[in-house]
């Protein structure tokens, strides 16, 4: 039974990731995987690994793998902001139920201060934008 392997494997790393053809055809029959590039996300870089030059394929299949990834990652940060407001009603309800004075104490200050600047934040930006659409009506 045999699996078939990508053609590519991205080994994640903060800012991107190292790229590796994946090679099947070695005469031993073992698996190599040759690196062959690095990539940024942030600065949308692809550079080759060493001295090597990237096919019209492996650029095509970087590319790509760039997108989704840009995608993946905005997709996991707005699905961690909504798991950040069932983590604040958590804490209201172990505030208001279950918290001694002692972990209260521990908590208060930083949660007031974390909040207040979430709070004022979120408000000048939705000042921002119904300021935009009202310009945009006129």
């Amino acid at each position: 039974m045999s699996i078939a392997l990508p053609d590519y494997y991205f080994r994640v790393r903060e800012n991107g990731a190292l790229v590796f053809r994946v090679d099947t055809e070695d005469r031993n029959q073992r698996l190599a995987m040759n690196q062959i590039a690095v990539v940024n996300l942030k600065k949308g870089d692809i550079k080759p690994h060493g001295d090597r030059v990237l096919s019209a394929d492996d650029l095509t299949a970087i590319r790509a793998w760039m997108e989704e990834r840009k995608a993946l990652l905005a997709d996991r940060e707005v699905d961690d902001i909504l798991r950040t407001v069932d983590h604040l009603n958590l804490t209201a309800q172990w505030a208001q139920s279950r918290a001694s004075d002692d972990q209260l104490a521990q908590v208060t200050d930083g949660l007031l201060l974390a909040m207040h600047d979430l709070r004022s934040t979120l408000v000048r930006k939705k000042a921002d934008r119904l300021s935009q659409n009202h310009g945009q009506d006129s």
